[in-house]
């Protein structure tokens, strides 16, 4: 897997982490955040743990298997890259319009509002 690939990979994870973390075991949560928050290698979480290093790449391929299917199911984080994107497509708006100073402020308050539901 290229540099590249892993860094795409590293960072839908931890996305995934984000929206999906409390449906994870403790275990599960734990491994993941050392493995990619934390960038332990497994043989460090290994040894953290004492277990060997297929036990813990075992455990992280099953906990990203569960962040996947989740988002199969539950489908948050397609549903927050496609607001984020309407936002940003309505900033850009807001500020190219002929809106009064005061009316584009009030709209960049509400986009913010909005960004933070």
């Amino acid at each position: 897997m290229s540099q590249e690939n892993r860094l795409e990979k590293t960072n839908r994870i931890n996305l995934l982490f984000d929206f999906y973390e409390a449906l994870l075991t403790e275990k599960q949560q734990t491994f993941l955040r050392y493995y990619f928050l934390d960038d332990f290698s497994l043989g460090e979480i290994a040894a953290e743990f004492e277990i060997s290093r297929q036990a813990v790449f075992e455990h992280i391929k099953r906990a990203e298997g569960m962040l996947e299917t989740y988002e199969e199911k539950l489908g948050l984080l397609k549903k927050h890259e496609a607001r984020s994107g309407v936002l940003s497509r309505l900033e850009k708006l807001v500020e190219g319009s002929a809106m009064s100073a005061p009316d584009k402020e009030e709209a960049r308050n509400l986009l913010r509002q909005a960004e933070q539901l």
